[in-house]
């Protein structure tokens, strides 16, 4: 897919109205030159998410989220990157061009092949050729509405049904081949992939069909078959409930992952919307990856049997490590979710989703209930669950689950933990970080006001000395963000806040976003001149005596003070200097010494 070139981005987020995209989400109301409401990437009470109009950007002073329209949209509405932009230009009326020759042009053509696909199958089911499997979905509780709205419908059992809509409608084979739907004869020409099979269609999260899930009426092997992966498919990242599962996803803050389409629908019709299921593979780092996009909190529900609970602790190792909060659902041996809806009711499904525990205690359960008898056994059950344990990324985690463990196998806590820092390849238990000193916190303050004062009037940058700020602070998130908004003052009188946050990391991106949205606004140029001018003698002053008191102390454990008396003088020299006065009159002998 080709890039958006730069320019157009920048058009895009020019054009687009943020104030009017986002109230369009929530209520927002003036205040300053901001507006504010109630955040809604996090519950609060009182509104502490800002959106700042001139410069285009949001900020959530509860949560930290923050960013520009394409940030907004990514987040919101659980979209890429290219998603967000396509979905704006759409809103502000600003064409994306093409721009890699014909590559968005076989996309497209992908898509169109798929989409016809998808029409003619769910067509196909509702013919007189779909009556066996219109039979056997009613045998599975999917009457003919729901199958509609789900988009299911039935491939049949001809060689060249789909061979023949794509030509008629004029798509080229080649097309039909990349996608999937059909395949090339040894002997020449083409036949359709799926026969005979229920279809599913599998969606982007713009609803773009992008390949097809098909299950077996009768005894073809195997089961269940995928059209493979194609410029549009890629199985390992692919989710079976995308779009529909979205918006649940982002209400309930979170996603509940299944093995299989029946196991997807069946939650979807007890109401667990924020349902997804993987394609055919089992869960991997790039599924992982796209939930941790949409959610911080994910649910498995795998089959009762022993495959299935290996399938969850497969799911664990890859999904540990993105700092998601796992829970699990166990299900009675034999189960699946499709067969417990039709057993005990929508009713039922849904309290035991609700009800999921950590998936952690599960895996610890299921290992001692194995056996703690002996010694060996007390170590078996420990050494089955640290490596699960040292994939946890928060230490608070590890060490609650630790003591779970410890506590559960009747072992010392401390060995349990000790096992985990080996398995980790760390050594002694980490210091706790230090806390920044009061004195630090009224540096950052002074400092963080040079920066914001800066935002408002770009040209009064000329106030700073060469070397400043990064010679006025040492606190290095602050230091790296008034450095990048002194040197996009410098360089240019617009600033556009959203290309100043894209490089920097989360904290310095988080703290740019923070002072760009901020009620305290400096005032016209005069006053803000007055205060950057008023700031900036402040924090020289305390750079300097921090230098004075340091020389001191050089001076007390010094063999030859001559150079650090020298030092001391040049700096009172430029104290004096600094507050308007003459400098100091040579006493005899005196300044002849210091030079």
């Amino acid at each position: 897919m080709g890039r958006i070139p730069d320019e157009t981005i920048d058009t895009i987020r020019d054009r687009s109205d943020l104030v009017d995209l986002i109230g369009r989400h929530l209520t927002l109301k003036k205040s300053g030159s901001s507006y504010k409401g109630l955040c809604p990437f996090h519950d609060e009470k009182t509104p502490s998410f800002h959106v700042q109009p001139e410069r285009r950007v949001f900020h959530c002073f509860g949560c930290g989220a923050g960013g520009d329209v394409f940030e907004f949209l990514m987040r919101h509405d659980n979209l890429t990157f290219r998603e967000a932009a396509e979905s704006a230009a759409r809103d502000c009326g600003v064409e994306i061009p093409v721009s890699d020759g014909g590559e968005p042009g076989r996309m497209q053509g992908l898509v169109e092949a798929n989409q016809l696909a998808q029409d003619f199958f769910v067509s196909s089911l509702f013919a007189p050729e779909g009556a066996p499997a219109r039979t056997y979905l009613k045998g599975r509780g999917l009457d003919g509405e729901t199958c509609r709205r789900l988009g299911i419908g039935f491939a049949v059992d001809r060689w060249d049904g789909v061979v023949k809509l794509l030509r008629a409608a004029g798509i080229p084979e080649q097309i039909g081949e990349q996608a999937g739907l059909i395949k090339l004869r040894r002997s020449g020409g083409h036949y359709d992939h799926l026969r005979g099979r229920i279809t599913f269609p599998i969606q982007d999260p713009r609803g773009r069909v992008i390949a097809f899930g098909g299950r077996a009426l009768d005894d073809q092997e195997p089961k269940y078959l995928n059209t493979p992966e194609s410029p549009l498919f890629r199985k390992r990242e692919s989710f079976y409930g995308f779009p529909a599962s979205l918006e649940a996803m982002r209400r309930r803050e979170r996603a509940v992952v299944v093995e299989g389409y029946f196991d997807r629908i069946a939650l979807e019709r007890a109401g667990v919307e924020e349902s997804v299921a993987t394609c055919g593979t089992a869960l991997g780092a790039d599924h992982a990856r796209q939930l941790r996009r949409r959610t911080g909190n994910v649910v498995l529900l795998f089959d009762g049997d022993a495959a299935g609970q290996r399938a969850m602790e497969a799911a664990l190792e890859v999904l540990l490590p993105t700092g998601l909060r796992v829970h699990a659902v166990v299900l009675p041996a034999g189960d699946d979710p499709d067969s417990l809806l039709t057993r005990e009711g929508a009713d039922a499904l849904r309290t035991l989703v609700d009800a999921a525990q950590p998936a952690l205690d599960a895996v610890i359960r299921r290992s001692v209930d194995r056996g703690i008898a002996t010694p060996f056994e007390k170590a078996d059950a420990v050494a089955r669950v640290v490596p699960l344990l040292a994939r946890l990324p928060g230490l608070v985690e590890r060490r609650e689950f630790s003591h779970r463990l410890a506590r559960l196998a009747a072992v010392d806590t401390r060995d349990v933990e000790a096992e985990v820092r080996q398995a980790r390849g760390e050594g002694a238990e980490p210091e706790s970080l230090a806390r920044p000193s009061a004195e630090l916190g009224r540096e950052l303050h002074f400092v963080r006001r040079v920066a914001r004062v800066l935002l408002a009037h770009p040209r009064l940058a000329g106030q700073l000395l060469p070397g400043e700020p990064g010679t006025l602070v040492e606190e290095p998130v602050s230091r790296q963000v008034t450095e990048v908004v002194v040197e996009a003052c410098r360089s240019r009188v617009s600033l556009e806040i959203a290309e100043l946050a894209r490089p920097l990391g989360v904290a310095e991106r988080s703290l740019l976003l923070e002072l760009a949205c901020s009620d305290a606004e400096p005032g016209e140029a005069r006053a803000a001149a007055a205060i950057l001018k008023d700031t900036l003698e402040h924090l020289r002053r305390r750079r300097a005596a921090k230098e004075r008191r340091a020389t001191t102390r050089k001076l007390a454990d010094a063999q030859d003070p001559l150079e650090l008396l020298r030092e001391k003088q040049r700096q009172l020299e430029a104290r004096r200097a600094a507050q308007g006065l003459e400098p100091t009159p040579a006493p005899g002998g005196g300044v002849e010494l210091l030079r």
